[in-house]
């Protein structure tokens, strides 16, 4: 049995995540803030199960509170940190950046140094595909250059990255970043697109589009996104001198338009569409190159999109 530490763990990555460990036989230490970026009754559901393990173990704690950090330290014995936890979202960076500098830079160092202060060797920490902004070239690929972001959001998943790399080479941690590409799948946050254009849809109110739909996205389901995390820190526990940065994608773009009409299909509806001019801080694609994941990690996205579509429509009127 080894012991797991995941930041944001009461969200949707990081409660899926924490259940496929949980199963595998393993700890679970969950630290979450439980914000009101969204409504936090949906965290609440999505441990509920959860608590009643006796290896899962909750702290209602913000990453940016070091003294309330340290106490979920001392009192567990962790073999490897899964840092998940973040301000997402690109739009809502643009409203407020200091607020993401603040989770997302202060808050990933405040980890990091518990990680050096607690000598624990083995991390495995989000960044995202939005680092790679509006790249011409495609699929993206890990060594590209990524120093023009467009949106505070990604510049801060750029600089944990850096950050993560100092604290690699001064502190001998084995690291891995992982850009997560565009995923979805039950649990899914209610403020993303596919969630929130499904209950739309169901509702028989317009979709809004922003652009012409062309846009398009790598759309990864959350179960192969679990399995890159599990198999990362696989790696780090059998390897030496590890910091790699990894995309976890699907590596097939989706179209914004197709992603509605799949939506509506499953559904059994008719989207009706209302047109918006693109966002601030929107990029026109991403597209993972994932031949670094397959050839390190052995990942294998399983889950086509419109299987995963089905899924989470089946998940989203359970919940209903």
């Amino acid at each position: 049995m080894k012991t797991y530490l995941i930041t944001g763990g009461a969200g949707f990555i990081g409660s899926t995540l924490a259940d496929k460990l949980l199963e595998m036989g393993n700890k679970v230490v969950v630290i979450d803030n439980f914000c009101d970026f969204y409504d936090p009754k949906y965290k609440e559901k999505n441990i509920k199960e959860s608590l009643k393990n006796k290896n899962y173990f909750l702290y209602r704690v913000d990453i940016r509170n070091y003294l309330e950090l340290e106490k979920v330290f001392k009192e567990n014995n962790i073999d490897c940190i899964v840092h998940l936890a973040a301000m997402a979202g690109v739009r809502p960076s643009i409203e407020n950046p200091i607020l993401y500098q603040e989770v997302n830079g202060l808050g990933t160092q405040n980890i990091l140094e518990m990680a050096k202060k607690y000598a624990i060797k083995n991390l495995v920490m989000a960044s995202s595909s939005s680092v790679y902004g509006n790249c011409d070239k495609v699929p993206f690929k890990e060594d590209f250059i990524v120093d023009y972001a467009i949106s505070p959001y990604a510049a801060t998943k750029k600089s944990n990255e850096v950050m993560a790399h100092v604290y690699h080479k001064l502190f001998n941690m084995n690291i891995i970043m992982l850009r997560f590409f565009t995923v979805y799948g039950p649990k899914q946050r209610p403020d993303l697109a596919i969630n929130k254009f499904t209950r739309l849809m169901l509702e028989d109110k317009e979709i809004p589009m922003y652009g012409d739909g062309s846009t398009s996205r790598d759309y990864t389901y959350v179960d192969d996104i679990v399995d890159g995390i599990i198999k990362s820190t696989e790696y780090v526990f059998n390897n030496d001198n590890v910091y790699e940065i990894i995309n976890i994608g699907n590596s097939t773009p989706i179209s914004l338009k197709e992603m509605i009409d799949i939506i509506g299909e499953v559904l059994g509806v008719t989207p009706k569409i209302e047109q918006l001019p693109m966002q601030p801080g929107d990029v026109e694609r991403t597209y993972a190159d994932i031949s670094k994941a397959k050839k390190l990690l052995n990942y294998a996205p399983k889950t086509s999109f419109k299987e995963g579509i089905k899924k989470f429509v089946e998940w989203h009127l359970k919940q209903k």
